[in-house]
């Protein structure tokens, strides 16, 4: 190698070490939110005045009101917002009690708003005795499991002392 050369080489090797491979930027990227939930509030009650379950990572919502006075309970399935029904091809959705250690399952039926499309329903209903117990009493951990679009959803049920959702 030729003593040009070698200059020529060595004067590269410092403009890249100085200089780098381009103009970028000396100091780190801001960082970045990785979630969204500092972004947007968290609904607390729904459309119907009951207490909201998130399904998911707030993918959606149920709504359980519980209706003493008509002796029903009702989930209502919303979108992420906790705002506006969505429908699902369902005929039923279950509701997943444990009382004092004892489990218990729950099926409620499909019955559609009158806003639902044909063969689809947002609302599901249950007028079991035993049900309309475990919530009054608010003592069971709940579970609701539906499925949307062919995934499965869980959210846990809040419990009646950290909500006032349900008419007496």
């Amino acid at each position: 190698m030729s003593t040009k050369s070698a200059f020529a080489a060595l004067g590269c090797t410092f403009a890249v070490v100085l200089g780098g491979c381009g103009p970028a930027s000396r100091t780190a990227p801001p960082a970045v939110e990785s979630s969204d939930h500092a972004v947007h509030d968290h609904p607390t009650e729904g459309p119907h005045h009951g207490a909201l379950v998130e399904l998911g990572d707030e993918q959606y919502h149920a709504e359980v009101v519980h209706n003493e006075q008509a002796g029903e309970v009702s989930v209502y399935l919303l979108d992420a917002a906790a705002t506006s029904a969505v429908s699902i091809d369902a005929a039923e959705l279950t509701l997943n009690l444990t009382h004092d250690g004892q489990p218990q399952q729950f099926k409620l039926a499909a019955a559609p708003d009158a806003s639902d499309p044909a063969s689809a329903g947002s609302r599901f209903t249950s007028a079991d005795a035993d049900l309309l117990k475990e919530l009054a009493h608010g003592h069971a951990e709940g579970q609701l499991v539906v499925r949307i679009g062919g995934k499965q959803f869980r959210g846990s049920l809040p419990h009646a002392e950290d909500d006032e959702h349900h008419d007496h």
